[in-house]
């Protein structure tokens, strides 16, 4: 059973992300989503359970029940499921030198929509990508809306949030800007680590990191739309380089 005063705090934590950073918690709701967490073993923090939810904590992770009635008063899902953890924020980790050397980045330059985010860390998990950064400007990694889009992948990924252009400067890989006058990605040469810089979902690449691309690619239109959404382009670039590596 949970206190008058747990449920008022798990409110606040469930509707205001700044009372989220506040504390320095997330929250996953879902039993798939949670799940995924609980396999990473990367995250501490509690879980609240109903009767229902039958698998273990985490090392590092408390459970409490709670009775359908108070998982409702403290879901922000329509129709609650049996479990929401409140986890601990990871502690963010430097950019080791040379990094970017191994596999394929993607790096996002103030991509701002919390679903694109959440879906590009998707798409990296998907496609196997190494890690993800995230420039000046890009939404919260853990906010609600980014950990809602993510589907779980955000417990696998690995994120960091960097001065961009001076990490690109230093990359020593190609950096890939996507630009709607750029060279088709179909006839690019897969190179075997680099780095993929996807923009603005309305001014596309900034400056500063535009003059740190070494090679601006786009995804051929065969129709008359203007642009594509920015996780989608993501994900088409992510394809395309994994098939030209698969072919060399």
């Amino acid at each position: 059973m949970l206190s008058a005063a747990e449920i008022k705090q798990l409110k606040a934590l469930r509707d205001d992300d700044r009372a989220r950073r506040d504390a320095g918690v997330f929250l996953v709701e879902g039993e798939k989503a949670v799940r995924e967490f609980l396999r990473s073993q990367r995250f501490v923090g509690t879980l609240y359970v109903t009767a229902d939810w039958t698998t273990a904590p985490a090392p590092g992770q408390t459970m409490r029940e709670v009775t359908p009635a108070e998982m409702e008063k403290i879901s922000h899902l329509p129709s609650p499921s049996s479990v929401l953890a409140v986890l601990q924020r990871p502690t963010p980790t430097p950019l080791a030198p040379g990094l970017l050397q191994q596999g394929i980045t993607l790096a996002l330059d103030a991509v701002q929509d919390p679903g694109n985010v959440g879906t590009i860390l998707r798409i990296a998990d998907w496609y196997g990508c190494a890690r993800v950064l995230l420039g000046e400007g890009c939404a919260d990694a853990y906010s609600q809306k980014v950990v809602n889009a993510s589907k779980g992948s955000l417990a696998r990924a690995e994120i960091h949030r960097v001065d961009l252009p001076a990490v690109l400067a230093a990359a020593g890989v190609p950096v890939l800007g996507c630009d709607l006058d750029g060279a088709s990605i179909h006839t690019l040469a897969a190179p075997p680590a680099a780095v993929v810089v996807i923009g603005n979902e309305g001014r596309g690449l900034s400056p500063a990191v535009q003059a740190r691309v070494t090679q601006r690619v786009t995804i051929p239109s065969f129709g008359h739309a203007e642009s594509l959404n920015a996780a989608i382009a993501a994900a088409i670039v992510c394809d395309n380089l994994r098939r030209l590596a698969r072919s060399a």
